[in-house]
């Protein structure tokens, strides 16, 4: 079968190895000229050619980047019946419309954003929450198994993004309200890795405690995610919530932090970066003396 893969990037590069691992003939694209060399040392042929692809893998920056695709020529290259697999995070908004671009072409079209991260690509082990027709996450599935674990149908288009979405605002809420508390329980003199012990199992434990807190009190703030996507991300979250005329204020307090995050830091790696500034603005850094 041939799949050809856009966007040879952090997540991009891994799934092309995973694909011609699994022995599938891949091409792949990047509007990055100089990843041409990445593509080739994973297993693929270099191509912008998508007219023979039986399946096309979309993985994404983020929401401009997908709506730019959409919306050039992109569908027009690939013959109806084509299978087309969006690994991008990125709006709900934007997942409808992409939906109904596709079928008018007659494009088979599922959305699949991904939780596990780079290294959840390269393992093979990720997470996707897939929004779409029944009929096509059952077409898509043994081409997502060569990279995911666990395949959530979320529902009709949008949902799947919506999701993804969904998650990583939790996520970001639970670092900020934990990184806060980790501050206050410092300043009165108590371990951060004490209380982050306690943290397990009670009422204010969370995937992130769990997870991801050991390495904020090590100083590693997770630089696989840009920050101005977790804003984006937020952003989107936002926008959603306010077109549905629905309560947020807590949903903008987080994108908040990550708003002045990203004006203190710029747009630099980090999904941490929003308790790093709560960490600034305390003039003091979170530490695990142990």
């Amino acid at each position: 079968m041939l799949v050809a893969v856009v966007g040879a990037g952090r997540i991009g590069t891994p799934l092309i190895e995973r694909l011609v691992a699994a022995g599938h003939e891949v091409t792949a694209y990047d509007v990055r000229a100089e990843r041409r060399t990445a593509v080739e040392e994973a297993g693929a042929r270099w191509s912008s050619d998508l007219s023979a692809a039986e399946v096309v893998l979309t993985v994404l920056p983020g929401t401009p980047e997908l709506e730019a695709l959409v919306h050039g020529p992109f569908l027009t290259q690939l013959h109806p019946g084509t299978l087309w697999i969006d690994l991008t995070s990125a709006s709900p908004e934007l997942g409808k419309a992409a939906a109904q671009t596709a079928a008018a072409a007659g494009i088979r079209y599922l959305e699949s954003p991904l939780g596990g991260g780079v290294e959840g690509m390269r393992s093979g082990t990720l997470t996707l929450y897939a929004g779409g027709a029944p009929e096509v996450l059952a077409a898509a599935t043994p081409i997502l198994r060569t990279f995911a674990i666990t395949i959530h149908h979320t529902g009709p288009h949008g949902t799947g993004y919506l999701t993804k979405l969904l998650i990583n605002l939790l996520w970001f809420g639970q670092a900020a309200l934990t990184t806060e508390a980790l501050l206050l329980a410092q300043h009165h003199g108590q371990s951060p890795a004490v209380f982050a012990e306690l943290l397990k199992g009670s009422a204010g434990d969370s995937a992130f405690a769990e997870r991801h807190l050991p390495a904020l009190l090590a100083g590693n703030y997770l630089p696989d995610f840009g920050l101005d996507r977790c804003v984006e991300e937020l952003d989107s979250v936002e926008h959603s919530a306010a077109f549905a005329d629905l309560p947020h204020p807590i949903t903008t307090a987080v994108a908040d932090l990550h708003r002045a995050a990203l004006q203190h830091y710029g747009p630099i790696d980090g999904e941490l970066l929003g308790p790093a500034w709560l960490e600034v603005q305390a003039g003091t850094r979170l530490h695990d003396p142990r």
